[in-house]
């Protein structure tokens, strides 16, 4: 099945322009891209660890979370996904997946076959490049989560990744100035922070209460951008974006 977008409405090209200059025909070419359109529930595996896949999986509307489950059971998210994202693009050359994707919400995914996807590589050099500068940005995510786990206190784990997920939010249009959809739990949060939901409760209200963030139900609203940066000692030269997204 053929998912069909006005162009500027299609979140792989807007994820990709977000960090990569397409020409005219490259986005044609990502236009007319063949993908096999599937809604998935929340809290659904996409793809597990050990798994063999043959297509990659395109998230179209919706959140995911890519991560680790302990011997113990206990589970280790290492990145949230969005529209535009492809968490499992590394598949198209690493055949064993060391890493399980899940839906957090409903989503609407697009998969491409790994056929189509060497094909779409080997006429379009420079979509393979484009790809390419998307997994460097993927490792530098992950670096920068290691620090935020490993070095910062929760309150600014927090608000370092309340930042860096408003900034990729609005690099693909999901942002109204400084409020959008986060329909993230809070044990969610504790499972990519490496605390207890207990203590993710304690520190947004204490976020709130400092005047760093508003949420009502699924919407989060940061009423004091700069503040919040502060707070989580963010910097978003690591998200690598063409554009200056965090000053927007």
């Amino acid at each position: 099945m053929h998912a069909s977008f006005p162009s500027q409405d299609n979140p792989l090209i807007r994820k990709l322009e977000s960090i990569f200059t397409l020409t005219d025909d490259e986005r044609q070419a990502l236009q007319n891209l063949s993908m096999q359109l599937a809604v998935i529930k929340e809290d659904q595996d996409i793809v597990r660890e050990g798994d063999r896949p043959s297509r990659s999986c395109l998230i179209l509307s919706g959140f995911t979370a890519t991560y680790k489950i302990t011997a113990g059971g206990k589970r280790q998210i290492v990145t949230f996904g969005m529209a535009g994202d492809i968490p499992d693009l590394q598949s198209l050359h690493l055949k064993v997946l060391d890493i399980s994707i899940g839906t957090l919400t409903q989503c609407r995914v697009g998969f491409i076959t790994h056929d189509d996807l060497r094909n779409l590589c080997t006429r379009y050099p420079r979509i393979t490049a484009a790809f390419w500068r998307e997994t460097l940005i993927e490792g530098a995510i992950f670096r920068e989560w290691v620090t935020n786990v490993g070095r910062r206190e929760a309150y600014n784990r927090m608000a370092h990744m309340l930042c860096e997920l408003l900034v990729r939010l609005r690099a693909v249009g999901l942002v109204e100035g400084y409020s959008c959809d986060l329909p993230i739990t809070q044990g969610e949060f504790a499972d990519a922070l490496g605390i207890t939901t207990v203590h993710v409760n304690r520190v947004l209200q204490q976020m709130r209460a400092d005047g760093l963030i508003e949420l009502k139900g699924d919407r989060l609203n940061i009423p004091d951008w700069e503040k919040l940066k502060q707070a989580g000692e963010f910097d978003p030269t690591y998200l690598h974006l063409e554009i200056d997204q965090a000053a927007a």
